[in-house]
């Protein structure tokens, strides 16, 4: 395996997203920290993202990274920093590295950030430029979901006040929701996404839906393995989009990592390509309309929601046991 290098970013990539209402190009960057403080504390069930942190790297490290970051941007208008926790907390990115993002990046119409709320305060709001969107991870509005299920370490209520504050501060809030984390049926997820976006509407400019995505080394990949869990179905995403539109303020979209295996989320392997690109033309139009995709899986998905409510499981009810053999070899 190739030695990483704490003077080098994780990845940087170019993609579209929306800024001032229009489509542009944006640059994203994640970098490679000492890692994230929760997860050194036992983390989150679903995030295998400690893998992109070096407990060694240093602040001269973190300036290295940040020169090759410079080396790729081409002028996009906005640009996206990630690390593998807070990019508001001191012992991930120091305030010096914070600083000189800011200023190299000053002409940026938009930037945005990831924080958990703990780190949002006065003091971290008031060093952020005008140009700012603080993306919030809530995952979920419902308190037991997020000790339960995704063992987040702070309640709804913690990112409400965080999203709040960002709010009245004149900057813009993305707000993360998780959709299907482990324990919960489709039905169940798709009902926690809906009630957790009407929560997360008053303080949010955009609400992102991140469908779940199995990764390596997670206790949802245990339960994965084991055919406990299904990753949802492109059909879930669907229906909370659709049962939202309409009826909140924020821009709505996705971006699923991992769309269309069985790790991420998937329909019948038939149609996963045309619903997925319906779900990201509907991320930039807001057109309802463009959800409109045909298989005759969505019966399948029907029954799936169904069976799982009569049986009361949220195991993988699609798992055969080949299937399930395999994956334990």
């Amino acid at each position: 395996m190739k030695e990483r290098n704490p003077s080098e970013p994780e990845a940087v990539w170019k993609e579209k997203d929306v800024s001032s209402g229009r489509t542009v190009d944006a640059m994203v960057a994640i970098m490679r920290t000492s890692g994230c403080r929760w997860a050194k504390a036992g983390g989150c069930t679903m995030c295998g993202y400690r893998e992109a942190s070096l407990p060694q790297t240093t602040e001269s490290d973190l300036m290295s990274q940040v020169d090759r970051i410079i080396e790729r941007y081409k002028g996009e208008p906005f640009v996206k920093f990630y690390t593998s926790g807070s990019f508001l907390d001191t012992g991930e990115i120091p305030v010096s590295v914070r600083e000189r993002i800011f200023d190299e990046f000053s002409e940026c119409e938009r930037i945005l950030v990831e924080s958990r709320p703990e780190f949002v305060n006065e003091e971290t709001i008031g060093s952020l430029p005008k140009t700012a969107t603080v993306a919030l991870g809530l995952e979920s509005s419902d308190p037991e979901v997020l000790r339960r299920s995704v063992h987040k370490g702070f309640t709804p209520a913690e990112s409400k006040r965080a999203g709040t504050a960002v709010r009245d501060a004149g900057l813009s809030v993305r707000t993360y929701l998780l959709l299907k984390p482990i324990y919960l049926t489709e039905g169940q997820a798709i009902e926690d996404s809906v009630r957790s976006a009407l929560f997360a509407d008053p303080w949010s400019a955009e609400i992102s839906i991140n469908p779940l995505n199995v990764q390596f080394g997670t206790q949802t990949e245990r339960l994965w393995k084991r055919g406990e869990f299904r990753a949802p179905w492109i059909w879930s995403l669907i229906e909370v989009f659709r049962r939202l539109s309409g009826n909140i303020s924020a821009r709505l979209m996705s971006s699923p990592s991992g769309g269309g295996s069985q790790r991420g989320v998937h329909n019948c392997g038939e149609c996963d390509r045309r619903a997925l690109d319906a779900v990201e033309k509907f991320s930039f139009s807001q057109d309802v309309r463009d959800l409109d995709v045909a298989c005759a899986c969505v019966e399948k998905w029907k029954d799936y929601l169904r069976a799982e409510k009569m049986l009361g499981t949220s195991a993988d009810l699609e798992r055969g046991i080949i299937n399930d053999l395999a994956l334990r070899m």
